[in-house]
């Protein structure tokens, strides 16, 4: 059981909580001592912080940092809801600590944590965490794995999870540092299934109005549910399960990109297949990236002016219900042998119902979608973002409490 943990496992565990009084002892006993912050410009980005407390996770809604790590964690057989409280009250304590700017309990490089730089941590539960801990009769209807796809070539190493922590900052020596002390708590409940980083532009870098650019040179993340006017898109409401009021769905996609052949696409082909301007994001029906796209539009040719295949076309919702929020990341990787790049999107998403925002889309774009002969999604998984937490209570309390 992991819940009977050995010296040696709490060790190597570098701390790992065992019962939330230790936490404090292990801290005391293997951290270094506190880290002074050093001295920054007022308006420094190493400065800013996000606030952890509240009535959702930040890292949703939070404009999006400029570097992220998320990290699944597979649970071990017969991991018990006590245990998997132990591990949600050591990532809380150690996530208010380090979104603050202060070090971890424990924590063996505590100057690593004096530069939040925007923080934040963002925990979800997989499917597998409800079946191993005991669970299942809680999980939400949409918490499973996404239906087969004919594009997907999905590689077991980039899907799947039955936890999730979602570390972002606009510093990757912050978010390395972060997901090192959040790590070394897991490790007595399970194993790392999967790690994957990205990377974008940070908010602050983009000219006013522009939204972040993938690298295909293509705006990724037009059009957003607008914050307390469309927030039953993203959170979940009433009509949702008790416990996860306040939560929403995460839907992470690891979708490769061709980059060697699209290359050989000339720009008037490029924003064909998207069906957007590569210069300003705009459609190719509008002047400005807000503007909403005109299907009806015909050329003079006598054609649609935007593709019957373009990916705008097909990725756009057909009501207000298949809005959902979007996050993605670039990410690059070595390549394999005799390819230029290993390059492509972490796409993340985060709905209040998955089986009803995300799966429509993602099925029409799998019957058809001119940007599929230059993308393959390779990874998939799905995740319930736990809700937020005020000062003194645990992520997953909700659950694990009720």
């Amino acid at each position: 059981m992991v819940s009977r943990l050995s010296r040696r496992a709490f060790l190597a565990g570098g701390g790992a909580v065992v019962g939330g009084a230790t936490v404090g002892l292990a801290g005391t006993a293997l951290g270094a001592e506190p880290a002074t912050a050093p001295a920054l410009p007022e308006d420094a980005t190493g400065r800013s912080t996000v606030p952890f407390h509240g009535t959702h996770q930040a890292g949703v809604r939070t404009p999006p940092q400029a570097a992220a790590t998320l990290v699944a964690v597979d649970l071990a057989a017969g991991t018990t809801p006590a245990d998997l409280t132990r591990l949600l009250r050591a990532w809380t304590q150690d996530a208010e600590r380090l979104t603050a700017g202060v070090p971890a309990l424990g924590d063996t490089e505590p100057e690593l944590a004096t530069v939040p730089a925007g923080l934040t941590v963002t925990v979800g539960l997989g499917p597998g965490a409800f079946d191993v801990t005991g669970l299942a009769d809680r999980r939400p209807e949409w918490l499973a794995p996404l239906p087969a796809f004919g594009i997907d070539r999905l590689d077991e190493r980039w899907s799947g999870g039955d936890v999730v922590v979602q570390v972002c900052a606009d510093d990757a020596v912050t978010v390395a540092h972060a997901v090192r002390v959040l790590a070394k708590q897991a490790r007595p409940f399970g194993t790392v299934r999967w790690v994957q980083h990205g990377f974008r532009n940070s908010a602050g870098s983009l000219p006013a109005g522009l939204t972040h650019r993938n690298l295909m040179g293509q705006v990724d993340g037009t059009v957003q549910p607008l914050d307390g006017v469309e927030d039953d898109l993203v959170w979940v409401g009433d009509d949702g399960p008790g416990w996860l009021r306040g939560g929403t769905g995460m839907v992470v996609r690891r979708i490769a990109m061709h980059l060697d052949a699209w290359d050989e696409q000339d720009r008037p082909a490029r924003e064909r297949v998207v069906g957007r301007r590569l210069s300003d994001g705009s459609p190719l029906t509008g002047t400005r990236e807000e503007h909403p796209a005109d299907l009806t539009a015909v050329g003079e040719d006598g054609l649609p002016v935007i593709d019957t295949a373009a990916h705008i076309r097909r990725a756009g919702p057909l009501h207000r219900r298949e809005r959902m929020l979007r996050r993605p990341y670039n990410y690059a990787a070595p390549p394999p042998p005799g390819q230029l790049s290993d390059s492509g999107l972490l796409f993340i998403a985060f709905q209040a119902d998955v089986a009803a925002q995300f799966v429509p889309i993602q099925q029409r774009l799998d019957e058809l979608d001119l940007l599929n002969q230059w993308t393959t999604p390779v990874g998939s998984a799905v995740f319930a973002v736990l809700p937020g937490v005020a000062p003194g209570q645990y992520l997953g309390q909700t659950l694990l409490e009720s």
